[in-house]
């Protein structure tokens, strides 16, 4: 939570190219491991992102991925976006989607004015024992 009291939100573009995949994978690494993620929460998150990204990346029009991270303990919600082809929607029974939702508590995928949102959470099981 930030100190105005409402969830923290963290925001990035990157191209839309898969050598910048690790940037969004760090990003959401370093906020897990600084709100009490355990290791293979951390672990679970940097794979989801990962998926979520690659599920978009061939698909950006605009050559350009978002990444939202909201932080509001114990839970982080990561959305990634990007501008798709208006007939195109992510395959829900791929072994991507698989893991996607293997690895977090829930997948969502959102299209709004052509922007494909697929938005992954997960909670802090670390900061609930504490």
């Amino acid at each position: 939570m930030s100190s105005t009291g409402r969830p923290a939100e963290v925001r990035l573009s990157i191209p839309a190219d898969g050598a910048y995949i690790a940037v969004p994978r760090s990003v959401v690494g370093n906020l897990a491991a600084r709100n009490n993620f355990t290791v293979d929460e951390i672990d679970d998150l940097r794979i989801a992102v990962d998926e979520a990204c690659a599920l978009l990346l061939p698909q950006a029009t605009d050559g350009v991925l978002d990444c939202v991270f909201e932080i509001d303990p114990p839970l982080m919600r990561v959305s990634t976006s990007a501008l798709v082809p208006s007939d195109w929607k992510p395959d829900t029974g791929s072994f991507g989607w698989t893991v996607l939702t293997a690895l977090v508590e829930s997948v969502a995928a959102e299209t709004v004015d052509g922007r494909l949102t697929i938005t992954v959470t997960s909670s802090a099981t670390a900061a609930e024992k504490a």
